[in-house]
């Protein structure tokens, strides 16, 4: 047997690389091609049929089935880069201002993570009292995005925030946490003797009741929102009243913080949602959220969880919404892990489908990371 020679087999390596390098250009230079028809069509990047097509097409070219597998995986991360390639030429220009919605006045938690998540776009903020009227902006149109909060870490879900992300056609493009520390805000000369009444969203109520329960004195009044709390004890100049708000909202209201920090876990934050009218093609999109319903009958939940469990697909949050008219029978709100560009995810979602009564996709996005 003929000893290989290691030097010459990497010569013939380099030189297959550099074909490839030529071919790959080419056919990559085709896409952008793809890319101009699509933006002046207004037709989606990705196309699933046509990849599968695509796919198995260069697989059956082969010669050495052997390399079947391998070949179908490299084709997966051509086309997958292709449509990276792709949606940054659909992509909206750089200098555009977006017209964002907001929950809650200036200086709210909502505001400060609307800031962090478009930091470094051009934007106009725009401020609504209620979950509703955001989310209607974004339905009608009259907005390209919206922040809103949909879960706190000491709390759990804001069930109005699920129960309009179902009723309304949105879609859920980006998340953002921001650390919550509430206070008792009030004016000059207001101490916790004279506080008589509190303003604050329910949230920071629920967020704040251990507090309360050593100031039994103090009665909670419901409001829109922690900030248009502070807002509300501002104009009033009232010393027998107090809010729950934010170190933003005392320094935009010119309140004086009473007792700082009052939430009972320090280790308290608030995830946010970014929606859009449309769904959105994010890159290394790596969180997917859907809403999904079973038959109502044993076994039925279990068997559509098991669809995420055996594909190896982490499930991180898992919340149910009574349906309305049925009693007992429920939407379940899910969040995992995941590309919907994957085959493999895909295909579980498809199953997902196979086994629900009703699936809704809200949005593949990317999970927010902190920033060190």
């Amino acid at each position: 047997m003929q000893e290989l020679d290691l030097e010459l087999i990497r010569k013939e390596i380099d030189k297959a690389d550099s074909q490839l390098a030529e071919v790959l250009e080419k056919r990559l230079q085709l896409v952008m091609q793809v890319a101009a028809y699509k933006k002046s069509k207004g037709m989606p990047v990705k196309d699933k049929n046509r990849e599968a097509k695509v796919i198995a097409k260069v697989a059956s070219l082969l010669e050495n089935k052997d390399y079947s597998i391998a070949v179908k995986n490299i084709m997966r991360g051509i086309i997958d880069q292709a449509c990276v390639l792709e949606e940054t030429a659909l992509a909206e220009p750089s200098d555009r201002t977006f017209e964002v919605a907001c929950f809650g006045p200036a200086g709210s938690f909502t505001h400060q993570a609307l800031e962090d998540f478009f930091r470094g776009r051009k934007f106009n903020r725009h401020h609504y009292n209620t979950f509703e009227e955001v989310i209607t902006s974004i339905s009608n149109g009259d907005m390209d995005y919206a922040v809103l909060p949909i879960e706190n870490s000491s709390t759990g879900g804001i069930t109005e925030v699920y129960d309009l992300l179902r009723q309304y056609d949105c879609h859920i493009v980006g998340e953002q946490c921001v650390k919550i520390e509430q206070n008792l805000l009030g004016c000059e000369g207001a101490t916790l003797q004279s506080i008589k009444t509190v303003y604050s969203h329910p949230q920071g109520f629920k967020q704040s009741k251990d507090f309360f329960r050593d100031y039994p004195h103090m009665e909670q009044i419901p409001f829109f929102s922690t900030s248009k709390s502070a807002e509300e004890v501002a104009e009033k100049q009232d010393i027998t009243l107090g809010a729950v708000a934010g170190k933003a909202a005392a320094d935009l209201y010119n309140l004086k913080i009473i007792a700082p920090a009052i939430n009972s876990n320090n280790n308290n934050y608030t995830r946010f949602i970014i929606i859009a009218k449309r769904p959105e093609i994010i890159p290394n999109a790596n969180k997917i959220t859907l809403i999904v319903a079973v038959k109502h009958e044993t076994g039925s939940l279990y068997k559509m969880l098991a669809s995420f469990y055996h594909t190896g697909l982490n499930l991180m949050n898992l919340e149910s919404r009574p349906m309305v008219g049925k009693s007992w029978e429920y939407f379940f709100f899910i969040d995992v892990t995941g590309n919907l560009s994957d085959p493999l995810v895909a295909d579980v979602i498809d199953e997902v489908r196979s086994k629900s009564t009703y699936v809704k996709i809200l949005g593949n996005y990317r999970a927010y990371e902190k920033k060190e």
